[in-house]
């Protein structure tokens, strides 16, 4: 099991990354693919057509959401953390802490942080 650390700027205020990455209408926007999400404790969610599964732990509005990713057969959690810091202007600096990620998925989970995930929202919000 291996960890994954990473800030990612993004050109949006904190509250409107905090829906990108909360609201199931939002992501589709931004991703292309349907959502299901919803910021509630406790609730299942699914990105990418099922590429993506878990279960959402908690949510502080606008600063921090917090997943557990499921990986198959895999015992132990793999825990998401994203952690969102406001900087000068419009801009947001996005704490990424991905913890207990599976060995043969590593790669292919942190290609999918730069590319799918914060490549595209950085995409998005483009100025």
């Amino acid at each position: 099991m291996k960890d994954f650390k990473k800030y990612y700027k993004i050109n949006a205020a904190p509250e409107y990354l905090y829906s990108a990455l909360t609201n199931a209408a939002t992501i589709q926007l931004w991703s292309g693919a349907p959502a299901i999400m919803e910021p509630v404790e406790g609730t299942e969610f699914s990105l990418w057509e099922d590429s993506i599964v878990g279960r959402n732990i908690s949510f502080i509005p606008n600063k921090k959401i917090v997943q557990e990713w499921y990986f198959g057969d895999h015992e132990n959690s793999s825990i998401v953390e994203i952690i969102l810091h406001q900087d000068k202007g419009e801009t947001t600096s996005v704490e990424l802490r991905h913890s207990n990620i599976p060995d043969e998925v590593y790669e292919n989970i942190v290609d999918g942080w730069n590319e799918n995930y914060f490549g595209e929202l950085a995409d998005f919000y483009k100025d």
